[in-house]
Formats: structure tokens, C-alpha cells, sequence
């Protein structure tokens, strides 16, 4: 099967004009996969390391950056994870999407719940932000246990966030700005030492936003030409 990529959003209906207009936006996802025993960059589910997150964009999963959210400073500036320490270990994976996404939902399950070598582990958390441990958009509780799809909360500001993803990246390509959802996953614990177990899938769902869209007589409601 050939793939094929494109600038700008997904829009699908079979009737474009008109107060019975159905057009409407394609849902995309962005997935990652992170298996805390894998620490080999390029490999199936790599989980990165102390101070090092992933991105799943060229696949199988490498490290990425996390940037300090800044709709202005060019070069970004990138922003280094908290590295491990005995009370909290961090990992997590960064998606880059189009501004202003409408993300529509976040999956996030649990296939085998994190051990470590040695010492206490406490709990583990997801946070989604637009930054290292943020929670701009949404976050779990923090679960000590269990496997399966998680339960992600979001507050009514949250809520209100995840309407339109904020600008994030400056670029020197177009598009000049870019969003980026952090998924950060807080261990927590006491006298803990390295990660030995622990797998996690993480799905984020979103409708990237129509720029072009301005009166009942404009694009897209007519042909845009």
C-alpha cells in the first residue's frame, strides 16, 4: 500500500454546499509505545532515559526533544527532562501536531504495571501538557497498581485547552509554528534505583483545525480557487 502525506486538514462529507452541508473533519491519531526494559534507541517500544524522552515520528521509537513552549523564540530552546533521582523517575514521549488541533481524546493503557530493581515504588501517573510534567490537557490519577485503559481526567480548563493546542514550536519551514503534546509518566516512589518492567501504549486523537475558513461564502463552503 503506497502512503502519501499532505499540508492541511482532513475534511470528508459528500454533500459540500448548502443548510444540508455534511462535510466534516477526519480524526488523526499519534501513538507510542513505551516498554521500560527496552533502553536501545531505534528499537521497538524504546523508552528512553534519565533526562531523555522519545518521539514516535520516524518509527520505531528515538529520543526527542521536549521544547520550552514559546510562539516567538527561534531556535526553539529545548528543555531536558528531571533526571532520575531515588523519589521519582520520569519518562514519556513528545508528539508534534498542527496549531490550534482539537484533540479529541487521549487513550492511555497499561500492559504490564512498572517494577523496579530495587527500593519502593509508589505510584505512576500520566500527564499531557505542552511541556515536561505538564498537565495542560489532561492527566490520570496517580494508580498503584493494575492493567488495561486507564481512566484520563480532564478539568473544565483542561478541557477548554484542548479545544486548540497552543503554539509551541517556532520553525523555519512551513508552517512557521507548531504544537507539541508532552505525555509525561511520573514514577514515584523511595530509595528507587533503575526501571526493570513496565510497558504503556499511548494514543492521542485530534482534529487538526481548517485555516482558511472564514464566512458562509468562503472556503470551504464553496470551491477554493
Amino acid at each position: 500500500m503506497a502512503r502519501s502525506t499532505f499540508e492541511g486538514p482532513i475534511l470528508s462529507g459528500d454533500n459540500r454546499f448548502g443548510a444540508l452541508r455534511d462535510v466534516g473533519y477526519a480524526r488523526l491519531t499519534q501513538f507510542a509505545g513505551l516498554d521500560f526494559s527496552n533502553t536501545t534507541s531505534g528499537t521497538a517500544n524504546y523508552s528512553g532515559a534519565s533526562g531523555q524522552f522519545v518521539v514516535s515520528n520516524s518509527i520505531p521509537n528515538l529520543n526527542g526533544n521536549v521544547y520550552t513552549p514559546s510562539s516567538t523564540v527561534y531556535p526553539p530552546v529545548v528543555a531536558t527532562p528531571t533526571a532520575d533521582s531515588a523519589t521519582a523517575i520520569y519518562r514519556g514521549v513528545v508528539f508534534y501536531m498542527p496549531i490550534n488541533s482539537h484533540i479529541t481524546a487521549i487513550d492511555f493503557d497499561i500492559a504490564t504495571f512498572p517494577t523496579i530493581s530495587s527500593g519502593t515504588l509508589t505510584s505512576v501517573q500520566l500527564l499531557v501538557g505542552n511541556q515536561f510534567n505538564g498537565a495542560q490537557y489532561a492527566q490520570t490519577s496517580a494508580l498503584t497498581s493494575g492493567t488495561g485503559r486507564q481512566t484520563v481526567s480532564y478539568s473544565g480548563t483542561q478541557l477548554a485547552n484542548c479545544q486548540a493546542t497552543s503554539s509551541d514550536i517556532t520553525n523555519n519551514q512551513q508552517p512557521a509554528l507548531l504544537s507539541q503534546v508532552v505525555c509525561t509518566l511520573a514514577v514515584v516512589g523511595t530509595t528507587m534505583t533503575t526501571l526493570a518492567t513496565g510497558k504503556f501504549y499511548i494514543t492521542v486523537s485530534y482534529t487538526q483545525a481548517d485555516g482558511q475558513i472564514g464566512s458562509t461564502t468562503a472556503y470551504p463552503y464553496g470551491n477554493f480557487d
